[in-house]
């Protein structure tokens, strides 16, 4: 078993209300172990293995049950994470705000010049595999990249976390890493 998050689109934003204290229980139900939530944004840190698209699948086909409504998951192990918290593309000074947008699948190559090519005066977009590293001058809401920007990539093909929030949720799976692994 590995361990790994799940990062859910869209929850708790508008009539798409998901319990944390129920999202355990459905990953639990799917036979996941040490199953525990991170923040009420749909992060989800639980043991498991097997193809990352078939973790993706049934997550989201579960949630789409349970719910009544589509669930787009991305999932990350801890190794991963650790990558992706761990690549410095760009400067980040103070003031300024740096997203990781997680994607369902690594983008060809014109996708990802398309993707890079929307960057500007105050948005930052690099490219690394199956995530994009998003730097703002500013404040999210300042952005100038709109949703539809997105689209690029695909319809609900992606979902984006702040590195501040994912720096803590590390240090989360890393002290539950701990416990699981090492017993105190």
């Amino acid at each position: 078993m590995t361990t790994q998050v799940a990062f859910l689109r869209a929850v708790n934003v508008g009539k798409r209300t998901v319990s944390m204290a129920r999202l355990a229980d459905v990953m639990v139900d799917l036979g996941f172990g040490d199953v525990s939530t991170f923040i009420n944004s749909g992060n989800v840190i639980f043991e498991g293995s097997g193809p990352r698209g078939t973790l993706e699948q049934s997550i989201g086909d579960a949630l789409r049950a349970e719910y009544g409504f589509e669930v787009t998951t991305f999932v990350r192990s801890v190794s991963e994470l650790k990558k992706i918290v761990a690549t410095e593309p760009f400067e980040v000074l103070d003031g300024d705000t740096y997203f990781v947008t997680f994607l369902l699948s690594a983008l060809d190559a014109g996708t990802t010049a398309a993707l890079e090519g929307l960057s500007n005066d105050f948005d930052t977009l690099v490219v690394r595999g199956r995530d994009v590293h998003w730097r703002m001058h500013g404040k999210s809401t300042d952005s100038q990249l709109k949703k539809k920007d997105w689209r690029i990539v695909g319809e609900n093909a992606s979902t984006s976390r702040n590195i501040t929030m994912l720096r803590k949720l590390l240090a989360k799976a890393g002290d539950r890493d701990i416990l699981i692994r090492g017993g105190t």
